[in-house]
């Protein structure tokens, strides 16, 4: 029988620390270890316990949760879930911890909303355990009805179109906010429109999209409707529905898309490349990139099949091996590449597609 993973639990509220305990110490497999009230004692307890996974509040008092993350990332990586607030400097605080090194986050729990409480625990203890088998870098909902693609576009008659308009496809999950950043800052500024769906939540998608417009050669904004998809510009879904390419004449735009989650996920990386599929064909290249579970995998098959040159990012590069790896599996894949080689493949796609 396998050992289980062992958690230390970091908050400086004694509520959060025994709600969070109680839910992961019920879940198959998971053992608290400890918790801790703020960094300093937290740092002892690494020390002594030796913990697979540690749960980081965002905000703390005597060390911020960032200050703490980073030192740990420099001198003792190891797997970290934030725990964050629904605020836009939560947000802002999340997207750097990610960048610092962090697995992946949830958001702090509503002690008031009972009727979600099974859909937080399913996404702790799930996070928990994607994050025990992640690979860290140094520094130097109740469960929702699981519906296809086809719950938000139909499959259709595949079309192809005489343009030369190309269009970049990009999905992720867990890992992917740092993924999709090394991609974008691969690009030229003048790289074909590109459109991504990652798995975030809605408060944190536009702040996450803010912060790839200032770091890359890009223009990157949260996609809206009727958004234009064009040349130099990368339009990420928003985080409670789903994004879709579609033709209007010869231009390219966004409809975004309220339907229920594909593959327990909205957006649903499925649903954008099958729009893709349909409103681009072989004038298209995809990138499947880290990410837990399989949204996105049938997609990048259905991509394939229409001529789309498609790249999944390998086991070695991913935070997680889970959506790329179940493209691989099933064929979905035309080259499996690490990370560094995705942008410079994607560029080389388009050109040859020319």
């Amino acid at each position: 029988m396998p050992s289980p993973i062992r958690v230390l639990v970091i908050d400086d509220s004694a509520l959060i620390r025994k709600f969070l305990s109680t839910i992961l110490d019920e879940a198959e497999g998971i053992e608290v270890v400890g918790v801790a009230p703020d960094p300093l004692i937290a740092r002892d307890k690494i020390k002594a316990l030796n913990p697979d996974v540690l749960t980081l509040d965002v905000e703390m008092p005597r060390m911020d949760g960032l200050t703490f993350l980073r030192n740990l990332m420099r001198l003792r990586p190891m797997p970290v879930l934030m725990v964050s607030s629904l605020t836009e400097n939560g947000a802002k605080v999340t997207m750097e911890a990610l960048e610092l090194g962090a697995v992946d986050f949830v958001t702090k729990p509503k002690m008031d909303v009972l009727h979600s409480l099974q859909d937080y625990k399913e996404e702790l203890v799930t996070k928990v355990r994607a994050a025990a088998q992640a690979k860290v870098r140094a520094l130097v909902k109740a469960p929702s009805a699981s519906h296809s693609a086809d719950a938000i576009i139909p499959a259709a008659s595949r079309k192809m179109f005489k343009t030369t308009d190309k269009i970049i496809a990009i999905g992720a999950s867990t890992g992917g906010t740092e993924a999709i950043k090394e991609v974008l800052l691969g690009l030229p500024p003048d790289t074909p429109g590109v459109v991504i769906a990652q798995h975030i939540p809605a408060k944190f998608s536009a702040t996450f999209a803010e912060r790839m417009n200032r770091q890359t050669g890009l223009v990157v904004k949260e996609a809206e409707d009727g958004d234009h998809v064009i040349p130099g510009h990368v339009f990420i879904a928003p985080g409670d529905k789903h994004l879709l390419l579609v033709r209007n004449g010869a231009r390219y735009e966004c409809k975004l898309d309220e339907g229920p989650p594909v593959n327990r996920h909205c957006p649903s990386v499925d649903v954008l490349f099958r729009s893709v599929v349909q409103a681009a064909g072989s004038n298209a290249v995809a990138a499947l990139l880290t990410g837990m579970g399989v949204d996105g995998a049938k997609g990048l098959l259905e991509l394939k099949e229409v001529g789309v040159h498609t790249i999944a990012q390998d086991e070695k590069t991913s935070v997680v091996w889970g959506m790329p790896g179940q493209a691989v599996k099933i064929g979905g894949a035309s080259k499996v590449l690490s990370l560094p080689k995705i942008p410079k493949a994607l560029i080389e796609a388009i050109v040859e597609t020319s």
